[in-house]
């Protein structure tokens, strides 16, 4: 451990543990978070983990519990000390929403939600429902085995012994002691995910996505119609939890509450989201429901509701003054602790010992910073601006030159995507926003022969993301981005942009990662009709070029929490020229090549048994 001063400085002078970090994101949720102190508002979440021993103890069966706070207290903070508690421990399990695209399709949101959460990993390399797999499976046959041993020997063995059937027949014995299931290709999907090969399409199908002919044929399930999918994805979420919530405690954590998006019933999202909460209240067998939102949102939002008393009866159910948990602003003492703990895991990092714990801060300047009402978020921007090379006694001249104020914003946006890029990439929406995002900003550009003058939506379609308008009015490029796996969807999403008339359209895009697959003969004659009769073109969906675009997108959607401007964020994006060299914006905009791109995955998901397993006769299992 490296403890010269000097060398300590130079340290510090380029590499700053805080800028950057202000805002918990929701991939911290789910991987490495910011340092905590567990000391902080701890009178929130040890009221989730207070709930979850009452309802182990058979003393309640569901909790709701709302906490408010003001912008930048910290309640992104309490709620990943939850997660990661909960990491530690085997009888609770979390569920996490912060996202509410579409306000009028909530329940099929919420579902992906649930899904979205059950496939993070509950310990290295075992997700939350391969748990919940293994527990069913060790019920319903009543085995003992342990998660790993199904993942990596049991199950493989069982499939090459007995095909699919396996599934099928684990299901029926499952469905013998949990007869109130009705839903039985839920058990069976749930159980498809201990497979390494089928998992990927077993969360699919679980979300509500559809899966290609063949994938649903050899796993034994149907895919649900797009005209089914609303209604179906709520009795869907309730059986999940239901079946979760008899091995452990779900927690719902519903976050980022305050979007201004108002539903077609006149609702906002907290709102919806509130009466949601009190249906699942109503409906499950045993949870927590946790939701997160500023004080303005409960007095004027909540309270406000046409059914007011029942909701709040239900969100603060444990609460006899029928109000929400409130956080504090941090004293002087848990601000040191604060700063302290974030240096100490900064220093041991790059191994070097510093003359004092918050080196470079003075401790009675930090305290000072108790005497107003600071926030987490205050404070770790008063040290952001004030950690690199600001030595107290440096005079002026000495002192490094800020970098651009949206830098370290972008920078950790994109370190943040690493761990969630492979996500993401099925997220249409998403990409989509970030795409459209972009585009909005080389409005006036002249890229690839095309002077972009504004970008359009498309009224009264589901499919079409947008409409790139250029060249006077000669240029019409209409854009959608289609990942999904099942052959219905994507032969829709085509159909669309070959319909030239009906869109006002002289070029369709279709930008996608993965490959069409050949039984899917009507999307195959779709993109044919694009490809060769049409003029149109399909764009390689690329990781490494969607990446740069998504992070500036979120720095945009977060800049009020990081203190930003637009007009700060766009000269960056130009000053980077982040939109106007990415590959996928010039591909979209380039001329036509007429053929399918390269560098395509499979589309979706290969099925196959494998081949070499080791020996499980002494499995007792009869087909």
């Amino acid at each position: 451990m490296t403890t010269n001063t000097s060398s300590i400085d130079e340290l510090i002078k380029t590499h700053n543990p805080f800028a950057g970090h202000i805002v918990v994101r929701p991939q911290q949720i789910w991987g490495k978070s910011f340092p905590d102190v567990p000391s902080i508002n701890a009178h929130a979440s040890n009221a989730v983990f207070d709930a979850i021993d009452k309802i182990n103890q058979g003393q309640r069966q569901t909790v709701g519990i709302t906490m408010t706070a003001e912008k930048g207290l910290g309640k992104s903070h309490i709620i990943s000390r939850i997660r990661h508690q909960l990491q530690t421990r085997k009888d609770s399990l979390f569920i996490y929403m912060s996202r509410y695209d579409n306000l009028n399709q909530i329940q099929n949101q919420f579902l992906e939600s649930v899904t979205s959460s059950l496939r993070s990993f509950s310990k290295p390399n075992v997700m939350q429902w391969q748990e919940i797999a293994a527990s069913l499976i060790n019920e319903g046959m009543q085995w003992k085995y342990t998660t790993e041993q199904y993942i990596d020997k049991i199950f493989p063995a069982l499939l090459e012994k007995h095909s699919g059937k396996v599934v099928e027949q684990i299901t029926r014995k499952i469905l013998e002691i949990k007869p109130e299931i009705t839903n039985t290709y839920i058990i069976q999907s749930i159980i498809w995910t201990l497979s390494k090969i089928h998992i990927n399409a077993a969360n699919y199908w679980l979300a509500g996505r559809e899966l290609p002919e063949e994938t649903a044929k050899i796993m034994g399930l149907p895919n649900i119609t797009n005209s089914d999918k609303e209604t179906q994805a709520l009795n869907n979420v309730r059986q999940i939890l239901d079946i979760v919530s008899d091995y452990r405690v779900p927690v719902i954590c519903f976050d980022e509450l305050d979007i201004a998006d108002i539903a077609d019933n006149g609702f906002t999202a907290a709102q919806i989201i509130a009466n949601l909460a009190k249906d699942l209240y109503n409906n499950l067998d045993k949870g927590i429901l946790l939701l997160a939102m500023y004080p303005e949102i409960w007095r004027d939002q909540i309270n406000y509701l046409p059914n007011a008393e029942a909701v709040i009866d239900r969100l603060v159910s444990d609460k006899a003054d029928r109000q929400p948990i409130v956080l504090k602003y941090l004293n002087s003492d848990e601000i040191v602790a604060l700063v302290k703990t974030w240096l100490q895991e900064f220093y041991q990092k790059y191994q070097h010992t510093p003359p004092h714990p918050l080196y470079p801060f003075n401790e009675n300047k930090l305290r000072e910073l108790g005497k107003g009402k600071p926030t987490i978020r205050s404070v770790l921007k008063w040290c952001a601006d004030n950690f690199n090379g600001k030595q107290p006694n440096d005079p002026p001249e000495k002192l490094p030159i800020d970098p651009h104020p949206v830098k370290p914003y972008f920078q950790s946006e994109v370190v943040h995507l690493k761990n969630s890029i492979n996500l993401l990439l099925d997220n249409e929406q998403e990409i989509s926003k970030a795409l459209k995002f972009s585009f909005e900003r080389l409005i006036g550009e002249t890229i690839e022969g095309v002077t972009i003058e504004k970008i359009e939506d498309v009224p009264h379609d589901n499919y079409l993301d947008f409409k790139i308008i250029g060249n006077q009015q000669k240029t019409k490029i209409g854009v959608d981005v289609v990942q999904q796996s099942g052959g219905v969807g994507v032969t829709t999403a085509l159909s669309r942009l070959i319909d030239y008339q009906k869109f006002d359209l002289t070029r369709g895009c279709l930008v996608r990662s993965k490959k069409i697959a050949p039984a899917a003969s009507a999307a195959k004659e779709n993109l044919r009709i694009l490809l060769k009769e049409k003029g149109g073109e399909w764009v390689s969906l690329q990781i490494q070029d969607i990446k740069p675009l998504l992070a500036i997108f979120y720095v945009w959607e977060n800049r009020d929490s990081y203190e930003l401007t637009e007009e700060q964020i766009f000269e960056f994006i130009k000053q980077k020229k982040i939109a106007i060299t990415n590959p996928l914006i010039r591909e979209i905009l380039s001329d036509p090549s007429g053929q399918e791109p390269t560098h395509l995955t499979d589309d979706g998901l290969p099925i196959m048994i494998p081949q070499s397993v080791e020996n499980t006769d002494d499995i007792k299992f009869n087909l």
